[in-house]
């Protein structure tokens, strides 16, 4: 009865182990079907993708599902290997200025290129007012 015990607890564990590194290559090919390597160096410039929870407006968007990017920002330093500290204007120092890589997006610094940064506006409870700056049609 012993050894037919330990000879069945073999062959489960042998099994088991089989299913666990089945499943682990699995999701390993689907992550790295997404996965993608951040090549930015200090002194790069990068837009940070936000996204925020519903009914909290941080960084000034709003919305369910609805990440945008917000930058362009200047990269100050590596911290590790999947993160960057980045220079964030004097109204967002209240926030971490720390990104892990998923978090942000690569930018091409052109000096031809005009980007209408506007301050966001945040009361104290990280919201702020929306307000329309063109009207694009009238129905009547």
């Amino acid at each position: 009865m012993g050894p037919d015990i330990i000879r069945q607890t073999a062959e489960l564990v042998v099994r088991i182990r089989d299913r666990i590194r089945t499943t682990k290559s699995r999701q390993k090919s689907y992550a790295d079907q997404r996965h993608r390597d951040l090549e930015v160096a200090v002194r790069d410039h990068i837009f940070v993708r936000v996204a925020p929870m519903k009914g909290v407006m941080i960084f000034g968007k709003k919305g369910k599902l609805s990440p945008r990017p917000i930058g362009p920002f200047e990269i100050l330093k590596r911290v590790g290997t999947l993160a960057q500290r980045v220079a964030l204007p004097s109204n967002l120092v209240r926030f971490h200025n720390v990104f892990y890589v998923s978090m942000l997006r690569n930018y091409m610094l052109n000096p031809s290129h005009v980007l209408n940064y506007e301050p966001l506006q945040l009361t104290p409870n990280l919201s702020f007012e929306e307000r329309p700056t063109q009207i694009w049609d009238i129905q009547e």
